[in-house]
């Protein structure tokens, strides 16, 4: 088993956004619908600075990002943006840790990883921080300081809290494949080579000192060895996108302790199957690799399959309660 094995995640939560832009409503709806495994809700429908590049920009140490017509751009000084995002962030923390009073179990927190980051982020030319190898570095260091700060505060506010981080990096298989496109879209950035990702993933990964983080993608051909490699407790992905080309990676990773965060919940509106019914795929998956039924509570959470920004609040709402219910169905009737 790996050494989070021990830590208790909980069986359904979501995956991080959340639609509207009433904190208080969306850490209510959080705190209520999952309660063995809330989390903190980014709401990106407020503008930029609530969206999750610039929510995570604004963490960052001693680099400050600002918006220009083309995207988030590093610049020398903290400016309106990173102020706006930074506030935006404390009001989604006093909203959490208003609902979370005397909550004990565990609680996730998301941010961008550093290679999607570094997708993202331009540089002063216009060109984004991914083509730049010490930026990249520069980049990961800023966001391992301020991911510890991040994580040191949501202590403070909810004691009682194990705190899980998640790394959201959709750009992940793109920045392997060399398929980030340059400032201009007509070419490419050359592929990152894939011992310096798993490198700076596993340094990120390094500052949430003894607690379990986990790497999320919604993106095809999740890399599941590399992200254990580097230390991920747990990969979260969109059930729909796997393949049986997955099985031995998925096979391999709840052998060995990794957690499973199995999106399969829609993650906007639509019409919702019954709970047994959303994780028949799961259970399919387990006896096509000869897993025992019973680990499949011990190993998987149920989540949507990707954020809930884009979903109604009434449908948000019931997908999180949807997810609570397949979990438990798991949990209940693993054959």
């Amino acid at each position: 088993m790996s050494e989070n094995s021990e830590f208790r995640f909980g069986s359904a939560t979501g995956v991080g956004s959340m639609p509207g832009g009433d904190a208080r409503e969306a850490a209510k709806t959080v705190v209520g619908s999952c309660e063995d495994f809330p989390f903190l809700a980014e709401l990106p429908a407020r503008g930029p600075g609530a969206d999750m590049i610039g929510r995570t920009a604004g963490m960052l140490v001693e680099l400050y990002a600002r918006v220009e017509p083309s995207g988030w751009r590093l610049g020398d000084r903290p400016g309106r943006d990173t102020r706006r995002a930074r506030s935006w962030l404390g009001e989604d923390l006093d909203a959490l840790e208003e609902f979370t009073q005397g909550y004990e179990g565990p609680l996730k927190v998301q941010a961008v990883g550093p290679w999607t980051l570094a997708a993202a982020l331009e540089l002063r030319n216009g060109e984004v921080a991914l083509a730049d190898a010490g930026a990249c570095r520069d980049l990961a260091g800023s966001l391992a300081e301020g991911l510890r700060l991040h994580l040191d505060e949501v202590q403070r506010r909810v004691p009682g809290a194990q705190v899980v981080l998640q790394l959201d990096e959709p750009s992940l298989i793109a920045v392997l494949r060399g398929q980030v496109k340059s400032a201009s879209g007509y070419r490419t950035h050359r592929a990152v080579d894939r011992q310096v990702v798993e490198a700076t993933l596993r340094e990120v990964i390094g500052v949430h000192d003894g607690g379990p983080v986990v790497v999320h993608s919604c993106a095809p051909d999740v890399p599941f060895a590399l992200l254990r490699r580097a230390g991920a407790a747990a990969i979260s992905f969109d059930f729909s996108l796997l393949t049986e080309r997955d099985d031995d990676a998925i096979g391999e990773a709840v052998e060995g302790g990794t957690r499973l965060f199995a999106g399969v919940v829609p993650g906007v509106d639509g019409p919702l199957s019954d709970p047994a019914g959303s994780v028949m795929g799961v259970r399919t998956l387990w006896r096509r690799l000869g897993l025992q039924p019973g680990l499949l509570a011990e190993a998987v959470t149920v989540t949507p399959s990707c954020g809930l920004a884009g979903a109604s609040p009434d449908f948000a709402r019931k997908a999180l309660a949807h997810c609570v219910r397949a979990a438990r169905s798991l949990a209940d009737n693993p054959e």
